[in-house]
């Protein structure tokens, strides 16, 4: 069951009182100690302390301000007396007195005059009824609890009252039973462990000291304890700053003299330039919106940016400058300095740590800095390395300009190849077929048949007006048959020769004509041919000579002429600010873990 909290009423005693208490509690300690220890020999006694000013004071009777029977609402307990146990004492001291045999009264005002707090008097009531005793109030149940041999204070007997279970403890048992018949092992066990701080008493048992402490003694315990927690606050404050300064304070000060005293200054060039790309023509679509902007050229910018951060690079810019051995140099620090038999592997990380590049998508500019021990060299490796990046991008579209190249002189090769053999198809045919021109030999031979018709019909004429006459003259009618049979024999082969075939070749006019007609068409078409894989190989020339990716400086490096790194204050804050991190994660990492395990 849970009670309510009361709040503490105290009251002050005057020094007869404060006299009268304590040397009843040097009593009752030396009556518990006589219960406790059965060493008949007398110790001699402590020697008592010198009064301070105040306790003086206190014994001379000043007035302090307080009523000398001391408040209404306090009781005649110690000075740490709830008014609760007040109302307990009063109540206790007018019991009727009619209950108690006789010389109760007696007993029970001496107990009164113990000082017996009220937690010893509620300790007392609670042990008389555990052993079953009458009592009629807290007084008579100590009395009681005395009689029966049972020293109601002891601290057995408490262990065995608070107990979980209702049973004493094996130790407690032990120490209580005393005197009840216990075995002698057992009981000198117990004594053994019982608190021999006072000589036992040969008389009647004492009760326990009521020792409580005055103001001044009060006091100096407050002042006692504020020093020691001061001490401990201290001695806690000197191993936090002994820490702080073993990992934090002192790992700071040696990197800030690295930095100031023995660090190698570095000089930084910075340049700025940036990846034009030639108008070819204007572009149709989506690829004329980013025609202008740095997107046009964004992936040559960042091929640009891969190589110059490359090994390639590094290697090149070694073997042809000296990187690897500006700085393998004895005068730079340790700390920067490349070993003299170092790999291009830890050449390579000193590269990227001295040459960084930078790319800016937005506006397509690449950012260079480039570190060295001296001025002139950061400024050669600065401008090496924008040759570099300008070759790359002269070679970025050279095999495309090549192929195209290619592609253009085999075109015109081919079509020069084909136009050569029809003309020689063409030329052949004359020679076998023995004509120059087909459409020449058929118009001669065609106008001969022409004239040859004309005679003939010329002929016919004037055989018809020799036959017209009525006695005709047979020699000339004869002689004009003989003309027409004649140029009818000379039209017909003149037309045979046409179509039929004849002669040496074995082919008509009109086949060797349309042989050499198709052999002249595939003759002018291969010469067109020719003539536009002429035109693609001169254009393919002029973009192959024609640079079409630029590089267009922006900032040009120029040799600083003081020391870039280090930055020595910076780099010395950034140093304490890591190693007060790393004690911070530390320390919070094992005070969560203490914390687990105590837990």
């Amino acid at each position: 069951m849970t009670t309510k909290p009361r709040a503490k009423k105290f009251r002050i005693r005057r020094a007869g009182a404060q006299a009268a208490e304590a040397a009843a509690a040097v009593d009752a300690a030396q009556e518990d100690a006589g219960e406790a220890v059965s060493d008949p020999a007398p110790h001699p006694g402590p020697e008592p302390r010198r009064l301070n000013p105040l306790e003086e004071s206190m014994l001379d009777g000043a007035e302090d301000g307080f009523p000398a029977d001391g408040f209404a609402t306090a009781g005649r307990g110690g000075t740490d007396a709830t008014a609760d146990d007040a109302v307990a004492q009063d109540a206790a001291a007018a019991a009727p007195a009619a209950q108690a045999p006789p010389g109760a009264d007696t007993d029970i005002a001496a107990i009164r005059k113990e000082g017996l707090t009220g937690r010893q008097l509620r300790m007392a009531r609670r042990l008389a009824q555990k052993h079953g005793l009458p009592a009629t109030s807290d007084y008579d149940a100590v009395r009681l609890l005395r009689a029966e041999g049972i020293n109601p204070f002891h601290r057995a007997n408490m262990i065995e009252l608070v107990s979980a279970d209702g049973k004493p403890p094996q130790g407690a048992g032990q120490a209580a039973g005393l005197g009840t018949g216990s075995p002698p092992a057992a009981a000198a066990q117990a004594l053994a462990r019982l608190p021999q701080t006072l000589p036992a008493g040969a008389g009647k048992p004492q009760p326990p000291s009521a020792n409580v402490l005055d103001a001044a003694e009060r006091a100096r315990s407050v002042v006692d304890i504020q020093r020691d927690i001061v001490k401990r606050r201290r001695r806690k404050l000197l191993l936090l700053l002994t820490r702080l300064t073993f990992f934090v304070f002192l790992p700071t000060l040696v990197a800030g003299y690295y930095f100031y005293a023995i660090a190698t200054p570095m000089y930084a060039t910075k340049s700025e330039f940036v990846i034009q790309k030639a108008d070819i023509g204007a572009a149709g679509g989506l690829g004329s919106l980013f025609a202008g902007s740095g997107l046009a050229t964004s992936q040559d910018s960042v091929t640009v940016q891969s190589y110059l951060s490359s090994r390639d690079a590094m290697l090149r810019l070694s073997a042809d400058l000296g990187f690897k051995a500006h700085f393998q140099d004895p005068a730079i620090d340790p700390l920067q300095r490349l070993e003299a038999d170092a790999s291009n592997e830890a050449a390579y990380k000193l590269y990227q740590r001295y040459v960084k590049i930078g790319f800016d998508p937005t506006e397509g500019i690449i950012k260079l800095e480039v570190v060295a021990a001296s001025p002139e060299a950061s400024a050669a490796f600065s401008e090496a390395l924008i040759q570099y990046a300008e070759a790359r991008v002269d070679n970025l579209t050279q095999r495309l300009r090549k192929d195209q190249m290619a592609g253009a002189v085999e075109s015109y090769a081919e079509a020069e190849a084909k136009r050569a053999q029809a003309q020689a198809e063409v030329l052949r045919l004359q020679t076998d077929l023995q004509v120059l021109d087909p459409t020449t030999e058929t118009g001669s031979v065609m106008s001969q048949v022409t004239a040859l018709e004309t005679q003939l019909n010329e002929k016919r004429l004037q055989l018809q007006q020799l036959l017209d006459n009525a006695r005709p003259n047979q020699a000339r009618v004869d002689g004009v048959r003989g003309d027409i049979a004649r140029l009818e024999a000379l039209i017909a082969d003149l037309r045979s020769k046409l179509t039929s075939t004849s002669g040496s070749t074995g082919e008509s006019l009109a086949q060797i004509s349309g042989q050499l007609a198709v052999a002249q068409s595939n003759l002018e078409t291969r010469t067109l041919l020719m003539q536009q894989a002429l035109q693609q190989l001169e254009s393919a020339r002029i973009e192959a000579n024609k640079q079409t990716r630029y590089l267009e400086m922006g900032v040009h490096p120029v040799a600083p002429d003081q020391p870039t790194y280090p930055r020595a204050f910076e780099n010395t804050i950034l140093a304490f600010l890591v190693f007060a991190g790393i004690y911070l994660m530390i320390s919070l990492t094992a005070s969560i873990l203490r914390e687990q395990v105590s837990g």
